[in-house]
């Protein structure tokens, strides 16, 4: 595809910016959860590790050399790996009350999804080895 990149790289973009919108309400505790907040770290932060792996398929998007290519199949494979870990886990009913899912936690995995597309579908010139 011949805009594979830079989808790929507005995909990840997206991604980072996701990571501090809402992601869960708990009514219980009558909080909003985010990628870098939940009530006493119980979550952790998992939008550290999903900047982390945006940051890196950009720069891999970038490269345009086919180890990087490869590379980027798995970083955005882990990627939605662990966007799906996080909808799980923001999202699970605990003790009879289920969190309201926002906007941020559908984002996460739409934009890991359109990612590994990219990623699968590179804009790549090879040289032509029968003819040197």
């Amino acid at each position: 595809m011949k805009y594979s990149n830079y989808i790929g790289i507005l995909a990840a973009i997206v991604l980072i910016i996701a990571c501090f919108l809402p992601w869960a309400y708990y009514p219980d505790i009558d909080k909003t959860f985010t990628g870098f907040f939940s009530e006493q770290n119980r979550y952790g932060k998992p939008g550290k590790a999903l900047v982390f792996f945006a940051v890196l398929a950009i720069a891999l998007f970038i490269v345009p050399k086919v180890w990087a290519k490869r590379l980027n199949m798995v970083v955005t494979a882990l990627a939605l790996a662990f966007s799906v870990r996080c909808y799980m886990l923001f999202s699970t009913c605990y003790r009879g009350i289920c969190p309201g899912k926002e906007t941020g936690i559908y984002l996460i995995i739409i934009t890991s999804v359109v990612m590994i597309i990219a990623s699968v579908l590179p804009d790549l010139k090879l040289k032509d080895r029968a003819n040197p």
